[in-house]
């Protein structure tokens, strides 16, 4: 557990996006026409590794270009490459002043920094590879050259170690030379400002996988990302384009959405001045005050339910919020949390299929409704107005099992708010059910421990101090599982605990103890023993966190050395209110990604033409 980012306050938060491991160069730009002569042979790496210190610049290029192509798919030449010291040659040929020369170095550095070998990309780092790269990006000028240089620094940022250092040489020039010149955002908008990103948006891709990863690092690399002038206003401003062109599931959306989601984290604590959004703990459950009109349009549609949480006669502008009145538009990290970003998560959650898309805007969602703060209970309400929940709710259905724990986490989150909690408790409750283990109406899918105890502990929330919940969860099978989850001997402690304290909560309602008992249960099937583990039925009782996860092709056995993704882990000590719920993940399994769509990270590397040597 990392003492910097433990939360000490009462909310799940979803994962970071995590590592996608970067991207491979092409030669098909390099490429050479026509079979070999017959009087030529292909030279041993050796020498072509001895041809990149030639004296002719066509040689250097040539040799690099080979070298690219050698190390199309073939890790034993990538090793051999940095075993004969070909590496430092490479990286040294980045500051030649011919384009032929630096871009087949870059492109051959870019295949040796592809796969699961990690001591080639420390190899490029330790003869300040990066520096160089950031030195050749800011020279260039056109779309093949930066294409190759953003591929080969998303390569390299999925190592932890490469992280910081990325952070600390490349974060500006990639914001300053690519992010924010190819965006169409302007730092001064006029009616002119269009997307302008469609023909960069390979680069822009690329730029925005390698800045997903490092995002996925320490708080002080959010920090920068955070404060890094243009960043997350360009950023957005992608994404919102996107939408509007009705491409909601491009590469491109996934590695922005996936960084904002990471910026997210934790973000009431981390951003500058934070305390002066902080609230003091409510009284009441219910979150919302009189407010003027909402500043989220009212609409009406087929999820028109979930808009109907106020009992009728409640004053109807009471389920309205407004988000504070600003006297210049927010900019920066401020954006994190506005209006703006949020509608982007809906549209998303909305429009979007790609698995990875869907549960990064949930962990968003999951994120800004986490802690005491002013911004957590606007969202939590306007969600509500924006007929959001629905669209969450609906992702407990979905076949990939990280979005379902996503939609999981979020509801969680939202269920703090006391009119989203009824209407959560109405209404995604069965599906909630559905998901978990046993029963004859259950999930096709066998969900991991980490999903079944989120999900067991978003049906806590919901049903603590809500009957009406508590009863449509008797109503679906619900009791039958729980019990089943506590007695069936094959289930984990962690689901076992997770389980005793929502049938611990249901049988704290008197009302359903004689109809509970009619239908057969006992008492005892209520009592489980939790190792004197305290007891919440608090709406305000856990911090789960989204942390980065470290990259699955890195080894099982390394040892933590930073954060890893936050989940609901309940401890066998008794624990204070405001921490029934340990939020971190300790057992020690540290080879998965957060983002499994099957696509590692890396693109298809260039195969080049051959070298040939006369003899």
């Amino acid at each position: 557990m990392i003492g910097e980012e433990v939360p000490s306050d009462q909310y799940y938060w979803a994962p970071l996006a995590q590592h996608e491991r970067g991207s491979l160069a092409s030669l098909d730009s390099l490429r050479k026409g026509g079979p070999p002569p017959p009087n030529w042979r292909q030279p041993e790496l050796p020498e072509v590794i001895a041809m990149l210190g030639f004296r002719l610049d066509a040689v250097k290029s040539n040799a690099a270009a080979y070298l690219q192509h050698l190390c199309y798919r073939n890790d034993k030449v990538k090793t051999d490459v940095r075993k004969l010291k070909g590496i430092p040659v490479l990286v040294g040929l980045l500051d030649h002043p011919k384009k032929e020369v630096h871009l087949g170095a870059c492109g051959a550095l870019k295949n040796i920094s592809f796969g699961r070998d990690q001591d080639n990309k420390i190899a490029i780092k330790n003869c300040d590879g990066v520096p160089a790269l950031v030195r050749l990006l800011r020279k260039a000028r056109d779309v093949d050259l930066t294409e190759v240089i953003t591929g080969t620094l998303w390569n390299l940022s999925s190592h932890d170690s490469i992280k910081m250092e990325i952070v600390d040489h490349a974060l500006h020039a990639l914001t300053d030379e690519v992010i924010i010149p190819h965006s169409g955002w302007e730092r001064e908008p006029n009616e002119d400002c269009k997307p302008r990103h469609i023909e960069w948006e390979s680069v822009l891709t690329n730029t925005a996988g390698c800045l997903r990863n490092v995002s996925s690092e320490r708080s002080e690399a959010r920090r920068k990302l955070r404060e890094c002038d243009g960043l997350v206003d360009a950023l957005i401003f992608i994404v919102q384009a996107e939408i509007g062109q009705k491409d909601s599931d491009s590469k491109l959306v996934e590695n922005c959405v996936c960084l904002l989601r990471n910026l997210s984290y934790q973000v009431h604590r981390e951003i500058p001045q934070a305390e002066r959004y902080q609230e003091a703990p409510p009284n009441v459950a219910n979150n919302t005050g009189p407010h003027a009109a909402s500043c989220f349009g009212a609409k009406k549609g087929k999820d028109e339910w979930f808009s109907r949480g106020k009992k009728p006669t409640e004053d109807p502008a009471n389920d309205t919020v407004d988000f504070p009145k600003r006297t210049s538009p927010a900019r920066g990290y401020e954006l994190l949390f506005q209006p703006e970003v949020v509608r982007i998560y809906i549209s998303l959650l909305k429009e979007s299929k790609t698995p990875a898309i869907l549960e990064a805007s949930a962990g968003a969602i999951q994120n800004l409704c986490a802690g005491r703060w002013t911004y957590g209970r606007y969202i939590r309400s306007a969600l509500r107005q924006e007929k959001a929940l629905s669209a969450i709710a609906d992702l407990l259905t979905s076949e990939h099992e990280r979005v379902v724990k996503a939609a999981s986490g979020a509801l969680r989150n939202l269920a703090v708010d006391a009119r989203n909690k009824e209407l959560i408790g109405k209404h995604a409750i069965p599906n909630l059910v559905k998901n978990l283990p046993g029963g004859q109406q259950s999930s096709s899918q066998n969900f991991s421990e980490d999903t079944v105890v989120s999900i067991l502990n978003t049906i806590n929330e919901v049903i603590a101090e809500n009957l009406e919940a508590a009863k449509k969860l008797r109503e679906t099978q619900g009791i039958e599982k729980l019990v089943l989850i506590n007695k069936s001997g094959n289930r984990s402690e962690k689901e076992v605990r997770a389980a005793a304290l929502v049938l611990q909560t249901i049988w704290g309602y008197k009302e359903l103890r004689k109809p509970l008992e009619k239908e057969g249960w006992k008492k005892s099937d209520f009592q489980v023993n939790l190792n004197n583990a305290s007891r919440s039925q608090s709406s305000h009782s856990y911090d789960d966190s989204t942390l980065p996860l470290i990259d699955r092709n890195q080894k099982s056995d390394k040892k933590p050395d930073r954060e890893e993704i936050q989940m609901s882990n309940m401890g066998s000590n008794s624990r204070s209110l405001d921490n029934n719920y340990s939020t971190l993940n300790e057992r020690g399994d540290h080879n998965r990604t957060l983002d499994r769509s099957g696509n590692l990270g890396e693109m298809e590397p260039l195969k080049g033409t051959p070298l040939m040597q006369k003899i």
